[in-house]
């Protein structure tokens, strides 16, 4: 049996930033990435202290045979592998595959919330104006909360970023703040 979704129960959402950065535009969002990193950091150790599910989706960058473990080793033996370290998923971190740009379109995200009984999810990574936005319209169209600490996500375009921000907060109603302000309701016993 399914559980209810519990609208004060969140997951933290990490979205692409398993990454060897050696694609177009990789030089662009390098620099985003780097002072998100230890934002980023900080709010996974938050979310695991309240027990809140931490959930990676990633490309898997046409591997279809690849796994996370995979995505993760390669990552780590890339020249950028300072920005995956700090940030790497722990025994407890649950995580989805996609091959398009939002977390939801054909992965089991949306059922795997269901059944954690999330009713509201916290949007990090990367990339602002593409991945997290289309996520987060995916999330509001399941009638999910979203947050996006705008200091938890990266960008390529930073005029974008910005646009993709204001619509997501206009648009989609995703409360948009930063990771010090976003917090986990501990579960309840």
């Amino acid at each position: 049996m399914e559980r209810r979704a519990d609208p004060t129960r969140s997951a933290l959402i990490v979205i692409d930033m398993i990454n060897t950065y050696d694609h177009k535009d990789a030089e662009l969002l390098v620099p985003s990435v780097e002072p998100v990193v230890p934002v980023l950091a900080d709010l996974l150790e938050r979310a695991r202290g309240a027990d809140a599910p931490v959930i990676y989706v990633n490309d898997n960058f046409g591997l279809w045979r690849s796994h996370h473990g995979e995505l993760l080793d390669t990552a780590l033996t890339r020249p950028h592998a300072h920005l995956i370290e700090p940030i790497r998923p722990d025994s407890q971190s649950l995580f989805v595959l996609k091959a398009r740009h939002s977390a939801f379109f054909e992965t089991p995200l949306s059922y795997l919330l269901s059944s954690l009984g999330v009713g509201h999810v916290v949007l990090t990574g990367q990339v602002t104006e593409q991945c997290v936005l289309y996520s987060a319209l995916d999330a509001h169209i399941r009638h999910l909360g979203v947050t996006v600490p705008k200091d938890a996500v990266a960008s390529i375009h930073p005029h974008l970023a910005s646009a993709a921000l204001e619509m997501m907060e206009r648009n989609m109603g995703a409360r948009i703040t930063t990771a010090k302000e976003t917090e986990f309701t501990p579960r309840a016993a």
